[in-house]
């Protein structure tokens, strides 16, 4: 069991050190080969040799600092679960170092490839998708790692630990109801008067049709309150109501769906492989936005800026944790919102460069978080108030 629990250790820090290094060496090592070769056909005489082994060393100096001086204490904070880090898990430090140490320098590195060649008026450079997509590449793995390094990488599926942020099927919320105990036959005995012989009440009966009566005397108002249910103190319920609610309670978890024909198999389910379906889906968008700057037209313009820099902070949404309700506001704000003006402005300049889809998929985004959350709670979307 240590040996198992060393070897997975081992294998998800040496995956997220490859991700911090692998790309900062290749996008430096574009980027020195674009300088010498603009520095030997602008000079003939020149030596572009020396300014590409200069950035080489660079690159190495580099990550040689950052590994020893940010990467190696912080991951040593993080598994001595210093408080001010780890304490309350509502962000992730490892996914903001490497966000600010490798993702900032090879998109920074990549406009100044663009740089370099409009200042110089040469258009040499052929190199441009594997970089951008081992960028990426590298994100998303730093992020199936954090999420699924708390899981076990043998053996079936069981009870996940909340700090994998796996989301699993569960009830909301369960009640103990207390049990109706049915009144037997009479025995037969001595005459008592009826004024001496109290009605006989099953235990917790009281407390039922209390419940029952307040149940059914309360409704809900238009605002979601509903009076005579302690706890409520007049606010209005939600579903993230239930969630806090059901935090303290017992969760049982719902069983898998039971399929016994000969296609069982399709049925097959597990929620550590659903991390890499849906880290992959969240950075689709972010992935066809990068996608577009390498387009020729675009590539050599001053549009690679904006698109450089907006799905720069689109990746800051990587640092929240996974399902949690920041990161639906976070999402329209640095992504959803500025990728449609965006796609708008490529679209009307350079025409169809990027999908229709994913420029109706911002809008969409965009509409429905606004609707949703802000207006329908006016007065005039707000139809229970119409009801007489």
């Amino acid at each position: 069991m240590g040996s198992g629990s060393t070897l997975k250790f081992a294998l998800c820090e040496v995956l997220q050190f490859a991700g911090l290094c692998a790309p900062l060496f290749i996008v430096m090592q574009r980027f020195a080969n674009i300088v010498a070769k603009v520095k030997t056909s602008a000079q003939p005489s020149g030596n572009g040799s020396t300014a590409y082994w200069l950035i080489v060393a660079s690159s190495v100096a580099y990550v040689t600092s950052t590994a020893l001086l940010v990467w190696v204490p912080l991951k040593y904070m993080v598994f001595m679960k210093k408080e001010f880090l780890v304490g309350r898990k509502k962000w992730r430090p490892v996914a903001l170092v490497y966000v600010i140490m490798s993702t900032l320098p090879c998109f920074a590195f990549l406009i100044a490839s663009s740089e370099v060649q409009i200042n110089n008026n040469i258009k040499m450079d052929t190199f441009t998708e594997l970089p951008v997509s081992l960028v990426l590449f590298s994100l998303i793995c730093i992020d199936v790692v954090e999420r699924i390094r708390q899981c076990r990488l043998t053996g079936q599926a069981n009870d996940m630990e909340r700090d994998a942020d796996i989301p699993s099927a569960v009830l909301t919320h369960v009640e103990q109801v207390t049990p109706v105990v049915p009144i037997g036959p009479a025995v037969p005995g001595p005459a008592v008067p009826r004024q001496a012989v109290p009605t006989p009440m099953p235990p917790g009966a009281n407390q039922l049709n209390d419940r029952n009566q307040n149940a059914a005397r309360a409704r809900p108002e238009t605002n979601g309150v509903v009076p005579g249910i302690p706890g409520n103190s007049g606010r209005p319920f939600s579903t993230s109501g239930l969630r806090s609610r059901s935090a303290s309670t017992t969760a049982y978890r719902i069983p898998p769906y039971a399929y016994t024909g000969p296609l069982r198999f399709l049925c097959a389910s597990d929620a550590r492989a659903d991390v890499f379906v849906e880290s992959f889906v969240f950075w689709m968008d972010t992935v066809e936005m990068v996608r577009v700057a390498g387009h020729p037209l675009v590539y050599y313009s001053g549009w690679v800026f904006p698109i450089y820099i907006f799905s720069y902070l689109s990746c800051l949404r990587v640092v929240v944790m996974p399902h949690s309700p920041l990161l639906s506001s976070l999402g329209v704000a640095v992504q959803d919102l500025p990728f449609f003006f965006v796609r708008v402005g490529l679209v009307a300049f350079f025409g169809f460069v990027t999908p229709v889809l994913y420029l109706m998929k911002n809008l969409l985004v965009c509409l429905a978080f606004v609707y949703f959350n802000f207006m329908t709670k006016l007065r005039v979307f707000n139809t229970e108030r119409m009801v007489f």
